[in-house]
């Protein structure tokens, strides 16, 4: 079953399928010339439709005619079956529609990343090569001009570089974000600032605190008022906290009441430990081992 994290990553593209142009732009995809960018069905299976389903299909129109199909496939973590599944995702689109095809794969983890953009071998002289965006390529979004043009993508930076050891610029890259997100309708807004803030590593989140704070902005999210508060160190806990568990429910689907508890009633250390291994931990177990 698909996690919050990956429909809200389907969600970004799907508000703004310009961006997808934008970021094979970026990866020196030759594209046609087109008037605009499409989206039509993600049924891609004539027999078993289940198991051919892309994450969304976006089509290149120049005219009346299709130039280009993209199938967008959000990956969070590496998954066999999906290198014999896009290769039957290309060719059917290809088949349906009579134009060129391309795979776009999407990731936040490198490690994911290196997996997804390995040639796959079809048979002899026969390759399929997705293309793929993560943290270490994905454009870095830190004029509020240019996020404003494109808050999807801007977005979508500040989510693969909440990570990044340069904590400078992964708070310019956050920053841009938020304010271009501040001037779309509020419930994406709020969506988007929330995705944005528990992407941030700890010591992200702190630094990205100070700036806000000092250019008196005003936060939109009841979920971001809670963490960032009034200062109050139980609100940042209460914060903090929060955001751990909206980590864990991104990354490993719906948690328990159990769990939850569990996670409320640790201590500052624990969830320090939490924190650094909800990422790379491959099960909810995992992630929570430093409860136990």
């Amino acid at each position: 079953m698909p996690s919050y994290l990956h429909e809200l990553l389907v969600v970004l593209f799907r508000n703004r399928s310009g961006a997808v142009a934008d970021l094979l732009s970026k990866l020196d995809v030759q594209l046609p010339e087109y008037d605009e960018v499409r989206a039509e069905s993600s049924d891609l299976g004539d027999v078993q439709p289940a198991e051919y389903r892309a994450d969304l299909v976006l089509f290149l129109v120049r005219g009346s005619r299709k130039v280009l199909g993209v199938i967008v496939e959000v990956q969070l973590a590496c998954n066999g079956a999906k290198r014999y599944a896009w290769p039957a995702y290309i060719a059917n689109l290809r088949a349906r529609h009579r134009c060129p095809v391309c795979l776009l794969v999407v990731t936040i983890e490198n490690v994911v990343a290196d997996w997804a953009a390995k040639s796959i071998e079809l048979g002899p002289g026969t390759r399929c090569n997705p293309w793929v965006v993560g943290p270490s390529n994905t454009p870095a979004v830190t004029d509020l001009q240019d996020a404003q043009e494109n808050v999807e993508l801007a977005v979508l930076s500040a989510i693969e570089h909440g990570q990044n050891a340069d904590i400078p610029l992964a708070v310019r890259i956050a920053s841009a974000a938020i304010a271009a997100s501040a001037d779309i309708d509020a419930e994406h807004s709020r969506l988007y600032f929330d995705l944005i803030l528990i992407a941030l590593s700890q010591n992200v989140r702190e630094a990205l605190e100070a700036t806000m704070n000092s250019l008196g902005y005003e936060y939109q999210s009841d979920f971001a008022r809670r963490y960032f508060g009034q200062g109050k160190v139980e609100g940042k806990v209460e914060g903090r906290v929060e955001i751990i568990l909206k980590q864990l429910a991104l990354r490993f689907g719906l948690l328990t009441e159990a769990v939850q508890a569990r996670v409320r009633s640790a201590q500052d250390a624990q969830l320090d430990a939490v924190a650094e291994r909800v990422l790379t931990a491959q099960t909810l177990e995992e992630a929570l081992s430093p409860l136990s």
